[in-house]
């Protein structure tokens, strides 16, 4: 896991791509590298958390044996060994890390290597005879891989937009973004990004360099690999193959040179989880378990974190937020963030990267993913399953107020249609979900908060075996009798008490409705001044937010969402002064 950075062209010196390193060295604060080739038309740069192979010699940026190519990698390549054993009889391995597999296998089959990679990942390759830059990002997006190209072809790429704003590029709000953001309430759904001119390589696409020309282009899509077909083999030989996967994908995940732990809830997802760690490692596994609570029982799932371990070897560790904590930490994530993010859950989940890296546990785990793959969400469910179903999970209204936006701003948001490429609506949401709404945004939110502390997040569930066996899954396999995740629960029966497996989703885990009516009122209240004030103030209809926000404060609705959006730019406008551009409205 680390941090990459690099630019190719003409029009750049090495104090920008320094800076870039720099100002990510809270993803890898175990070292750093740079190449610039010869003739200065390429640089790459590193920043490491070691994590297999701790040697000197697996450090980045990495040659390969023929010296003709040069690599930075952020991720873990999990079936490193097996690819190993396929290379050694054609390549010479000098380390013991994954980094250099990923190097001989992209030496061997060039971008043909990508469909060969289990893990998460975003890399950039340097080929020193040709001149020429490849980047790619996994299957999902689990590691983000940002670009900028400057007027003159030169290309700039990055972990976090941060980097790009060290090397001077100027950071001005994206109207399109930010306006489909607040209209809609989408975003990490699409190559833009929170920035003008800062682009996202989409999850499952590579990125070209030669030239001072760019070429983007999808490399894996969920709906094209598990196909339209549905499988017609009997229930029993899809759950002994997907049993026998996902115990795979979690002893794959263990795979490191420093400890790992679990993070826990208390739902069926995170329960089996637990199931599988016990299934690969033994019942005498005592791995340390992290789990968030704010004390407030209509939310905190710690009574059932309890019961799942009373009787194994786990050492758990509480994480508490109280309300006092938010303000702080809502500056700290927002500045780690660099877009607007999910709220209280996200700061709750911080808490537990920070505790697990003072616990001295550099990577953990959690079941992030199932709810895409087996129809998890209440709006899955037929009588809820209308034309647009609500992005958000719990909640009947709408999570936004496009009425509190100018019409003319209001008026930039892109449409929130997303393409039908199955014949089945369930399928249709799953891969919404999956390719531009749930996955994307929660995989940046989590990627930046663990990288904040330096730690590794790992999702064994994210593999995308266990996605395209799930999606060629018949509906009636997903919900069944008005119960969601059908399928998973009867494999989950021989991991987890059954207890557990009949437990209902709990959409909601922290209590950010309350605490912005009461304890945190007054700092909301600030905030949003701040955002009324700022950047954002010609977007915003000042009385209409004033309203609709005393209203929330006097119990009407049952979401907060908009108004940690307003919050959100309040936040935004603090971290990267991104103040007042017109003269305060009275």
């Amino acid at each position: 896991m680390c941090g990459i950075s690099g630019i190719f062209g003409r029009s750049w010196s090495e104090k920008d791509l320094a800076a870039m390193v720099t100002s990510q060295r809270h993803r890898g604060p175990d070292g750093e590298g740079i190449y610039v080739s010869p003739d200065r038309i390429a640089g790459v740069g590193q920043n490491r958390l070691a994590i297999i192979d701790l040697s000197n010699a697996a450090s980045q940026p990495m040659f390969s044996s023929s010296g003709d190519l040069v690599v930075v990698l952020n991720g873990e390549i999990y079936n490193y060994l097996e690819l190993k054993r396929e290379l050694e009889s054609e390549y010479t391995f000098r380390t013991r890390s994954d980094t250099e597999v990923l190097l001989a296998a992209y030496q061997k089959w060039g971008r043909g290597c990508l469909d060969k990679l289990i893990g998460m990942f975003a890399f950039i390759v340097w080929d020193v005879k040709e001149k020429r830059a490849f980047a790619a990002r996994d299957r999902f997006g689990v590691k983000p891989l940002n670009f900028h190209q400057k007027s003159d072809g030169t290309l700039l790429i990055a972990s976090e937009i941060k980097a790009f704003h060290a090397a001077g590029v100027s950071l001005v709000p994206d109207e399109i973004t930010w306006s489909t953001y607040l209209a809609n309430g989408q975003y990490d759904h699409s190559n833009r990004t929170f920035w003008k001119n800062i682009e996202s390589l989409p999850p499952g696409h590579l990125l070209e360099w030669s030239d001072q020309k760019i070429k983007v282009s999808r490399w894996y899509d969920i709906a094209e690999r598990s196909g339209e077909v549905f499988d017609t083999r009997s229930e029993n030989e899809v759950a002994e193959e997907y049993l026998a996967l996902m115990k795979e994908s979690v002893k794959f995940r263990f795979r490191s040179d420093v400890p790992v732990g679990i993070n826990l809830s208390g739902g069926l997802d995170s329960s089996t989880l637990l199931g599988l760690v016990h299934a690969v490692q033994g019942e005498d596994s005592d791995v340390k378990v992290f789990t968030f609570a704010t004390g407030d029982e209509n939310y905190d799932e710690l009574p059932w974190v309890e019961s799942m371990i009373a009787k194994t070897n786990h050492d758990l560790v509480v994480c508490k937020l109280t309300a006092n904590d938010v303000p702080s930490l809502a500056s700290e994530i927002q500045a780690c963030q660099d877009e607007p993010f999910g709220g209280l859950p996200t700061i709750a989940y911080s808490t537990v990267f920070k505790r697990a890296k003072e616990n001295g546990v550099t990577v953990l785990l959690d079941g992030n993913g199932m709810d895409e793959q087996w129809a998890g969400y209440d709006y899955y469910l037929p009588k809820t399953n209308g034309n647009k179903p609500s992005l958000i999970q719990g909640t009947k209204e709408s999570p936004v107020k496009p009425d509190c936006l100018t019409p003319e701003f209001r008026a930039l948001a892109e449409a929130s249609d997303f393409p039908s490429v199955f014949t089945d609506s369930v399928r249709n949401l799953q891969y919404r979900d999956t390719r531009y709404t749930k996955i994307p945004k929660v995989l940046r939110f989590n990627d930046r908060i663990s990288m904040k502390y330096s730690t590794e997040l790992r999702e064994p569930f994210l593999d995308h075996r266990l996605f395209e066996l799930a999606f060629r899954q018949p509906i009636e396999r997903k919900i069944k009798n008005g119960t969601r995740k059908a399928m998973l629960r009867q494999i989950a029966n021989g991991l987890i008490p059954e207890s557990l497996t009949e437990a209902p989703k709990r959409p909601l885990q922290t209590p950010q409705r309350e605490w912005l009516r009461h304890e945190l009122r007054e700092w909301a209240d600030q905030t949003i001044d701040t955002a009324l004030n700022s950047f954002a103030g010609e977007w915003l209809d000042r009385g209409a937010v004033k309203t609709a926000w005393s209203d929330f404060c006097g119990g009407k609705g049952d979401n907060s969402f908009y108004v940690w959006q307003w919050i959100s730019i309040g936040l935004m406008a603090s971290t990267h002064k991104l103040m007042p551009v017109v003269a305060q409205r009275a």
